[in-house]
């Protein structure tokens, strides 16, 4: 997708004056009839492209009608360093723009729910940061802080302000300090990118929410590529800096075309609303759990290789399958925001019988196609970085974390081990060792050593009835102690990880029936009984105090190994 710019007028044949009637899109040249254009919110219906939108046509378009209500903020200095023609390009933008400043604040409702906004104006001196927007982007966030309301921030920007100096750089602090006040008071923030957002503005309060939505084609970056260009001499790589080219690098969690971006705000927002509204579980979830066994008397005795093959089974169900079978409005989220979007670990935000979760789990695959682009479901530093930013999240939320585990273990390649694994596994235990929300655990598949530990130190670990859980595969076991690749049906007998011989040990807390054969002979069914030992452990954790869910989970990782 080719840059942003505002769509251009069709001139008239000689060359006269353009008509307001067509326009031609600056993506893919064609003409667009100028009513219907705007009508598809300036998004081209054949290239895509999207134009740019003014900071009051964004309050219009996304936010519930009639609901929008200016929000004050304190006066700032005009013209702090008198700088050379600075006052007249003000007066100017004003006149030209209609708007007092770059950015407008509001109090508004999306599908009934209050929220907060900043959004910003690219037509305002393109949209740069100097003490007014940093001000007014400043004041919206303590106004959401004073009412415990969410904050979305629309960004549109070429950087910080350079006739302000260095009381605009100073904004870059102020804003992201706002930001932090948000986080310790557990106040969900959300930032939807616009073209082109970019300098102070990316490097504050643009790129500090806690989640990130870029709309289709967006540009962000701290320096622009003219400056990049200009100052390193480097050729820049196609797609430098667009929103889909960060969504692969971890740095934002979604891409949505413009019209998408309202119903993807609204179930967030739906979700953060849940504990403020006293965290409501249905109580006829105390009943679902009907099925789960509880004691290794009732299962049956069988061969732990032909539970490895069972487990391994690539027909099995996995994380996202069961996503679309059990959560409605499912948002999945994307990247560390450092490194990488890791395909192998996925996340995001559903709601479970109503309930909002964060779902955290490995991907595997059904084909060889699949399981070699999920990297057969073994996670890499970014995966876990990305699981932990999803865990903080739920914490912050007060939201239940279910995650669910299907790996042969973490990836143990040269770019992991560069990148990490080893401190990304063990981040991953402590943090969920403070987690002060409920936290459920299910092995579905394998559960290969720390790669699978890393998303299960939870209150609650279950296991399917064929799912394995151990501290090594049976090859990796048969080698290094037998050094023989025949003796791993030895190996995985003497590992003790069927779901019988886990639950003996008190590895896990209950086993989840499968359907006759395995949960790849009826993918529906399983999803059916999972999602009934899910709601069914949640009653019983949901309204625990925090404190004691921390301090009886920690309790029930002590006493491992104890005689």
């Amino acid at each position: 997708m080719r840059p942003h710019a505002p769509s251009a007028a069709v001139p008239r044949a000689g060359g006269g004056a353009a008509t307001s009637r067509w326009i031609r899109c600056p993506g893919c040249h064609d003409l667009l009839y100028a009513e219907h254009h705007r009508r598809n919110l300036m998004v081209c219906s054949g290239c895509g492209h999207h134009g740019r939108l003014g900071a009051r046509e964004r309050v219009d378009r996304l936010f519930d009608p009639g609901t929008a209500t200016p929000l004050a903020a304190a006066p700032t200095l005009a013209d702090p360093l008198g700088f050379t023609g600075y006052a007249g390009r003000l007066e100017r933008a004003r006149d030209d723009s209609g708007l007092p400043e770059a950015a407008i604040c509001v109090s508004a409702f999306l599908n009934g729910r209050r929220v907060v906004a900043a959004v910003m104006d690219f037509a305002f001196m393109g949209g740069s940061l100097g003490c007014a927007v940093g001000e007014r982007v400043t004041a919206a966030a303590e106004h959401a802080l004073a009412t415990r309301t969410p904050l979305v921030v629309v960004t549109a920007s070429g950087g910080a302000r350079m006739q302000e100096g260095a009381l605009a750089l100073m904004q870059m602090a102020k804003t992201a300090q706002a930001m932090a006040d948000l986080d310790e008071a557990g106040v969900l923030t959300l930032t939807v990118v616009t073209d082109p957002t970019y300098g102070g503005v990316a490097a504050s309060y643009a790129t500090l929410a806690d989640v990130i939505l870029a709309e289709a084609g967006a540009r962000m970056g701290f320096a622009g590529p003219r400056v990049i260009a200009g100052t390193f001499g480097q050729s820049l790589p196609e797609g430098f800096q667009t929103a889909e080219t960060l969504l692969a690098g971890g740095l934002v969690d979604d891409v949505r075309p413009r019209g998408e971006l309202r119903p993807a705000l609204a179930g967030l927002l739906a979700a953060a609303g849940w504990a403020a509204e006293g965290r409501p579980v249905p109580h006829t979830w105390k009943d679902t759990g009907a099925h789960l066994v509880r004691h290794p008397a009732a299962l049956p005795e069988r061969d732990a290789w032909q539970a490895v093959a069972l487990a391994r089974d690539p027909g099995r169900p996995t994380t996202l399958d069961y996503a679309a079978c059990l959560l409605e409005d499912f948002h999945e989220l994307h990247g560390d925001r450092m490194s990488g979007d890791c395909p192998a670990i996925v996340g995001g935000v559903g709601r479970l019988g109503g309930v909002p979760v964060v779902l955290i789990g490995h991907q595997k695959g059904h084909d060889t196609r699949e399981l070699a682009a999920r990297g057969f479901g073994m996670g890499t530093p970014a995966g876990f970085r990305k699981a932990a930013r999803l865990m903080r999240l739920a914490g912050k939320l007060g939201l239940p974390v279910v995650t669910l585990v299907d790996t042969p273990g973490a990836c143990a390649g040269v770019e992991a081990e560069r990148g990490g694994q080893a401190h990304a596994i063990a981040a991953n235990l402590r943090l969920m060792s403070t987690l002060p929300v409920p936290v459920v655990a299910v092995v579905t598949g394998e559960g290969g050593s720390g790669g699978a530990l890393a998303l299960a130190v939870a209150d609650r670990v279950l296991a399917l009835g064929n799912a394995v859980y151990s501290v090594i595969s049976p090859e990796g076991c048969a080698a290094i102690l037998w050094r023989e690749a025949g003796a791993a049906p030895r190996a995985a007998a003497d590992l003790r990880l069927t779901a019988r011989d886990l639950l003996a040990h008190g590895v896990i807390d209950a086993v989840v029936p499968e359907p006759d054969g395995g949960a790849h002979r009826d993918p529906a069914l399983a999803a059916r009984l999972l999602g009934g030992a899910l709601t069914a452990t949640l009653h019983e954790l949901a309204r625990a105090d925090p404190a004691e869910l921390v301090a009886r989970r920690r309790r029930r990782f002590r006493r491992f190994g104890l005689a």
